[in-house]
């Protein structure tokens, strides 16, 4: 019989030694107990600190299936329609203009940014680029927006401040998603699929429409009931030593990345951006807690967060036929759709992993990933901080492994 905790930590440890990843740990809990759980390499290399089980760890765009639960409970409690044009929280997405057919034009009167678009990444709001006007316009206010975080032209002594003091100079999350609105879209609302800021506008509008800091209303509603301890959008100075580095492979050896990148501090300290699509930091058991309220119906021992009817519509949906085309070039997702910013699995036979149909969760940037698969009732949570790494090829093998 196969040894499949064997063979997942043989994986992991390739994967270290090819350097693929400097560190790595898995964790998959399978009917609400555990099976497997795995670590291999380095957290933090100089320091000779293994990647541990209470290792914290940048989210990146792990963060958006969060955002996405949080938008849900506003829409179970009736204060937000997700048919709501964004315009009626933020001025600058009045009077927005988009490319129609090569040109710059008004976008019509019925096609304004709703919050559903948010969610689906039909919005056409889209991250840096070079290839179009919505592009480099996003790129200038997130250059902007770092250089803010890391030493303002307009501000003296800025390295003798407090961190209170800086945040005062920081871009946030409201000044953020009122002016990228101001930009021109990259396409008519509800055309098409782009990955971009949406989920950060999102965060942005469910701060709007609570009043409460997007932070504070994620730890009420979710981090205290959840009892995700580790997880929020900086790292306290206690737990820095938990903090895992960010590496990348130069010259054929590890090395530190230190970017602030997308506007995320790579140092862990607060930052008045609290960006709903990659800002979090968490850990295995934290991000687990998330994942298992989702497998239970919105339930997590005993206490209802989201219900059963918010999960469903969460979880078990699929793009229109038009953005689902653009979606169909992302490469590595082949069978699965997109909506309420995660990925869905709609076509098993379709897909370069084994899976089931109706299997959901995200990845981010630097390595985390997050699958529910709620036909074998399994959760998985494999974590890596690797620069520009995504759902790589380590992470498709582990979850062959689990999923076989």
């Amino acid at each position: 019989m196969r040894n499949k905790q064997k063979l997942i930590q043989q994986a992991m440890d390739r994967a270290v030694a090819n350097k693929e990843v400097a560190g790595v740990n898995l964790l998959v809990i399978k009917d609400g107990q555990e099976t497997y759980y795995a670590q291999s390499g380095h957290a933090d290399i100089a320091k000779d600190i293994p990647m541990n089980r209470d290792t914290i760890v940048h989210l990146y765009s792990q963060s958006k299936p969060v955002t996405a639960a949080a938008a849900m409970l506003l829409m179970q409690d009736g204060i937000i329609d997700l048919d709501e044009p964004v315009e009626n929280f933020f001025e600058g997405f009045k009077n927005q203009t988009c490319l129609i057919d090569g040109q710059i034009q008004k976008v019509p009167d019925d096609k304004k940014v709703r919050i559903f678009d948010l969610l689906n990444m039909t919005s056409g709001l889209v991250y840096p680029g070079i290839n179009t006007e919505a592009e480099r316009a996003t790129s200038a206010l997130f250059i902007d927006a770092v250089r803010r975080l890391e030493n303002p032209y307009d501000v003296a002594d800025y390295k003798e401040m407090s961190e209170d003091e800086r945040q005062k100079h920081q871009m946030t999350t409201l000044e953020f998603a009122d002016e990228i609105g101001k930009f021109p879209l990259q396409f008519v609302p509800g055309s098409y699929f782009q990955y971009g800021t949406s989920a950060d506008v999102l965060g942005a509008v469910i701060e709007k429409a609570t009043g409460q800091k997007f932070g504070d209303f994620l730890k009420e509603r979710l981090f205290d009931p959840l009892e995700m301890k580790d997880t929020g959008f900086f790292v306290p100075e206690e737990k820095k030593s938990r903090l895992s580095r960010v590496y990348e492979v130069h010259g054929g050896e590890f090395r530190e990345f230190s970017g602030d990148h997308l506007i995320i501090r790579n140092d862990g300290n607060p930052n008045a951006f609290e960006s709903g699509g990659a800002g979090l930091f968490s850990t295995l058991d934290d991000y687990a807690h998330f994942g298992q309220m989702l497998l239970n119906n919105g339930t997590y021992k005993g206490k209802e967060i989201l219900t059963p009817a918010t999960v469903k519509f969460m979880t078990d949906a699929s793009l229109k036929e038009g953005p689902q085309h653009a979606f169909d070039n992302w490469h590595g997702l082949e069978g699965h759709s997109y909506r309420n910013l995660m990925r869905i699995m709609t076509n098993p036979e379709q897909a370069l992993i084994i899976g089931h149909k109706g299997e959901y969760g995200w990845d981010g940037w630097l390595g985390a990933y997050f699958m529910n698969d709620p036909e074998s009732r399994t959760t998985m949570i494999m974590l890596t901080q690797m620069r520009d790494y995504g759902t790589g090829h380590l992470t498709r093998r582990i979850r062959n492994i689990v999923l076989s």
